[in-house]
C-alpha cells in the first residue's frame, strides 16, 4: 500500500457530528398545489414523514434562484445570496390578505413533474399581485419587518435586486451587454438606476423578505421536530450573476468582463471531462480581502441551514482552470486553491465550520489532508463501488467513521435504476455482497448504508419508493429533462415510513 493510500483508506480524522440519519429531497421535488414544491403545507407534511421515521436530517439542493437559460439548474443561480422566488408559498400570502384567492385558481398542476415554464409565469404574476396587495394594505408591523429584513440583508441583497430589476429592464440580456456605465458599475449609472427602477428594486426585496420569513419558519418547524437542515454550497457561480457584476475583482474576468478562465475537470478515465463554464476566481484578490465575499456568503447560508455541503471540495485545493477560448476541456490546467488559509480565516470569523464535503472523483493525498486536517466528512456512495473487489473503499462494509454515506445522490441514478443498469459480472458481486437476490435493492443498500460505520447516512425518497430511472432528478452533462421529478402527498402516505423507522433503530442511528 501506497502513502497515500494509507492515507486515504486508513486514517481516520475526529468525527464532528453524531450518528444519525436522514433524507435527501430537493424542495422542488416537495408535494403542493401549484406546479412545484414550496415552502408551504407540503415541506411541513415531509417533515412529519422524518419525524415519524425518526430521522434527523433533511437534505437538498441549493434554494438560490433558477433561470431557464439553465435548465432551472440549483447549482446555475444568478445569485448566491437569495431565496428562489419559485419555492415561495403563495397560499400564506392569500391568509395574509395581500393576494385574493381567485388568484390561484387554475395553477400548473402536474403532481408529478415541474413544468418550469408555467409555474414560473403563475408565480411571478402572483407574486408581484402580492407586493402590491402589500403596498395597498400591509400593517405597521409587517412594513417594520420587511425594513428591518432589508437593513439586515444589506451587505449581499441591494446588489441582488438592482441586479434582478436591471436584468428585467433590458429584456434578460447577459450584465455585460447593458450600457457601458451599468455593466462597469459607475457610481452614477448606479444611482440613477435605483432611482429610475426603485419600485422593480422593492419589488425584489419583498419577494425576497417573504422568502426569507418562510424559510425561517420552516427551519424552526424542523428543529421543533429535532430534524437538521442540509443545505448545499455550489463552489462556483454563474457568470451572468449579480454575484460577478457586483464583485468583479474577484473572479478571473478581462476588461469587458469576461471569463479569462472557466471551470470543469479534466478527462478522467472513461470520459472526456467537463467544461461548466463557470468563471474561476482570483483566490490572490480575495485572499488579499481576507475572502470577505466568500466570509458573507457562508454567513447566509449558515443562518438558513445548520449543515452544509460543499460541492467539489476539491477546487480549495486545486481547481481546473480551461482557457475561455477553448472548448475542450483536457486544454485545462490544475491551479492552486486557496487550501487550508480559507478555512482558517472563515473559521475565525464565523466559528465551527459544520461542513460535509463532496470530495468525489479526483481523491489525492493534498485534497485528502486538507479534509481531514478540518474533520469534514467526505462521501460515499455504492454506485461507484467495484463490487468484485474485496475492500472497495465505496463498499458499505469499509465505509469509516468519518464520512457520509448515501444510498444514492441527486446527480446519479437511483438505487435500483443503478442496479438494473449494472453489467452482470457487478451485479452478481453485489448481489453476493448484500445476500440478495435484487428484488429489493433499494432497500438492500439502505440497510447496507445504515449498518455501515458512517456517521452520516442519506437515502432518497425515490430510493424509499423503490424506483427506477424514471425518478432520476438530474443527468450530469444534459441541459433537458432535469429537476422536475416529484413526489405526491399520497406517496409520501407509505409504508415505508416505518420500515425506515426500524431500520434506524436497530442501526443505532
Amino acid at each position: 500500500m501506497t502513502v497515500t493510500d494509507f492515507l486515504v483508506w486508513a486514517f481516520e480524522p475526529s468525527v464532528m457530528f453524531d450518528r444519525q440519519s436522514g433524507v435527501f429531497l430537493h424542495l422542488t421535488s416537495l408535494p403542493g398545489p401549484h406546479g412545484i414544491g414550496d415552502l408551504g403545507a407540503g415541506a411541513r407534511t415531509f417533515l412529519d414523514v422524518l419525524e415519524r421515521a425518526e430521522q434527523s436530517l433533511w437534505q437538498f439542493c441549493p434554494v438560490t434562484p433558477t433561470v431557464g437559460v439553465h435548465g432551472h439548474s440549483p447549482y446555475a443561480s444568478p445569485s448566491a445570496f437569495a431565496g428562489n422566488p419559485l419555492l415561495v408559498d403563495l397560499t400564506a400570502l392569500v391568509d395574509r390578505g395581500w393576494l385574493g384567492a381567485k388568484a390561484l385558481e387554475d395553477p400548473p398542476a402536474d403532481p408529478h413533474t415541474v413544468h418550469y415554464d408555467d409555474v414560473a409565469a403563475f408565480k411571478r404574476d402572483r407574486l408581484r399581485m402580492a407586493f402590491e396587495g402589500f403596498e395597498a394594505n400591509a400593517g405597521e408591523d409587517a412594513r417594520a419587518a420587511f425594513d428591518a429584513f432589508r437593513e439586515r440583508e444589506s451587505t449581499w441583497l441591494e446588489e441582488y435586486t438592482v441586479f434582478a430589476a436591471l436584468k428585467a429592464a433590458h429584456d434578460g440580456a447577459p450584465w455585460v451587454e447593458w450600457p457601458a456605465d451599468l455593466a462597469g458599475r459607475d457610481a452614477g449609472a448606479l444611482a440613477a438606476a435605483r432611482e429610475n427602477h426603485a419600485d422593480a428594486i422593492r419589488y425584489h426585496a419583498f419577494v425576497q423578505w417573504i422568502f426569507d420569513e418562510q424559510w425561517r419558519d420552516l427551519r424552526a418547524a424542523a428543529d421543533e421536530r429535532g430534524i437538521s437542515l442540509v443545505g448545499d454550497l455550489p463552489i462556483y457561480v454563474a457568470w451572468d450573476s449579480a454575484d460577478v457584476w457586483a464583485n468583479p475583482d474577484a473572479f478571473e474576468l478581462d476588461e469587458a468582463g469576461q471569463p479569462t478562465a472557466v471551470a470543469g475537470v479534466p478527462p478522467n478515465p472513461g470520459d472526456d471531462g467537463q467544461r461548466w463554464g463557470n468563471p474561476v476566481y482570483d483566490w490572490e484578490t480575495l485572499r488579499a480581502d481576507e475572502y470577505g465575499w466568500w466570509r458573507h456568503r457562508l454567513d447566509r447560508l449558515l443562518s438558513l441551514v445548520d449543515i452544509a455541503r460543499i460541492d467539489h471540495f476539491k477546487a480549495f485545493d486545486e481547481y481546473w482552470a480551461i482557457p475561455a477560448n477553448a472548448d475542450d476541456p483536457a486544454a485545462g490546467e490544475w491551479q492552486p486553491g486557496p487550501g487550508a488559509d480559507f478555512f482558517e480565516t472563515v473559521r475565525a470569523e464565523l466559528g465551527e465550520l459544520p461542513f460535509i464535503v463532496e470530495d468525489l472523483g479526483f481523491l489525492d493525498e493534498r485534497m485528502v489532508s486538507l479534509r481531514d486536517q478540518f474533520e469534514f466528512p467526505g462521501m460515499r456512495v455504492p454506485h461507484y463501488a467495484d463490487w468484485c473487489q474485496e475492500g472497495h473503499r465505496y463498499k458499505p462494509t469499509v465505509y469509516p467513521e468519518n464520512c457520509v454515506a448515501y444510498t444514492s445522490t441527486h446527480d446519479t441514478d437511483t438505487a435500483v435504476g443503478f442496479y438494473e443498469d449494472l453489467p452482470a459480472d457487478q451485479r452478481e458481486c453485489l448481489e453476493y455482497a448484500l445476500a440478495t437476490d435484487g428484488e429489493g435493492i433499494a432497500w438492500d443498500l439502505i440497510e447496507a448504508v445504515w449498518h455501515s460505520e458512517a456517521t452520516l447516512a442519506l437515502t432518497t425518497v425515490p430510493d424509499l419508493l423503490e424506483r427506477d430511472s424514471e425518478a432520476r432528478l438530474n443527468r450530469p452533462g444534459t441541459d433537458e429533462g432535469n429537476w422536475t421529478w416529484r413526489v405526491s402527498a399520497d406517496e409520501l402516505d407509505g409504508d415505508f415510513v416505518d420500515r425506515l423507522a426500524s431500520i434506524t433503530r436497530t442501526a443505532l442511528r
